[in-house]
């Protein structure tokens, strides 16, 4: 099963690490979203300790 559901998440950054974090991803031909939505999945399947996470999270697509 997959998210089915959206969120948004604000975040402050620097204006010069945002404009090369967009031009690493467009040179990735990736969208920011997309790779902020691979580290949170990352990061929280790393950290999640006794947590039992939902199989679509275990995922890594």
């Amino acid at each position: 099963m997959k998210e089915s559901r959206t969120a948004r998440l604000t975040l402050l950054i620097d204006p010069q690490k945002k404009k090369l974090f967009e031009e690493i991803c467009a040179s990735k031909d990736l969208t920011p979203s997309q790779v902020v939505r691979r580290l949170i999945r990352q990061y929280v399947q790393e950290n999640a300790g006794s947590r039992e996470l939902p199989e679509w999270l275990k995922d890594n697509d």
